[in-house]
């Protein structure tokens, strides 16, 4: 799965004014502004925010706009549960001793592009699913080193039993970090490394794979 901004026209500032979630500055009483803390870390709604804007915006200048929005309606909550998951996914890594070099993620992303029909292709299908424009290296990053984890666990990604033995590890780390989510986006899933109801896009057999963030 491997998943500049243009000026707006007036209807299409329109439409980004409509979707983009209102996300206030309070978080909760213990960590007022986070939208959630990992290992000790900050996530702020601000951050979420300007993340959730980047795409609205890419997707607003597309042709295919308004669809894209419908379409990704729930854009706050799986783009959270995307930056928690690279936390949880990083951390697993590095624990395992995986790595990404730069010569990996150039072959990687060239892999993804041939895979997908071209760049282009391949950055509209990733703004499909909710993924900014410039946040492409970074979900080919992720596929990289879930296959680096997968081949340490012995895993086979492509069979269910594969997968299991993925989440199982993720899952362990993921306790580990004490993931603890403002209410208000849900709650963190340990055991499915997953933001309540949000999909996740992470755990999959193949790439590049079309699904909703």
């Amino acid at each position: 799965m491997f998943r500049r901004r243009t000026a707006l026209s007036v209807s299409a500032a329109a439409a980004l004014l409509a979707a983009t979630p209102l996300l206030t500055a309070c978080g909760t009483d213990a960590h007022p502004g986070a939208a959630a803390i990992v290992d000790g870390k900050r996530i702020t709604v601000a951050q979420l925010q300007s993340r959730v804007k980047d795409v609205r915006a890419a997707q607003a200048a597309s042709p295919d706009g308004k669809q894209l929005i419908t379409n990704t309606g729930r854009l706050s909550l799986s783009t959270l549960n995307g930056m928690i998951f690279d936390e949880v996914l990083a951390r697993s890594a590095a624990d395992a001793g995986v790595t990404v070099t730069r010569a990996d993620l150039q072959k990687g992303r060239a892999t993804a592009e041939e895979r997908a029909g071209g760049a282009a292709r391949l950055k509209a299908m990733w703004l499909q699913q909710g993924i900014a424009l410039d946040r492409v290296d970074a979900v080919v990053r992720n596929q990289l080193l879930l296959n680096g984890l997968a081949d340490h666990l012995h895993a086979d990604r492509a069979t269910p039993a594969g997968q299991r033995a993925l989440v199982q590890a993720l899952a362990k780390t993921s306790r580990s970090l004490g993931v603890d989510v403002n209410p208000r986006f849900g709650k963190w899933d340990d055991q499915q490394v997953i933001l309540g109801e949000t999909k996740d896009p992470w755990i999959t057999p193949s790439a590049p794979q079309q699904e909703r963030v």
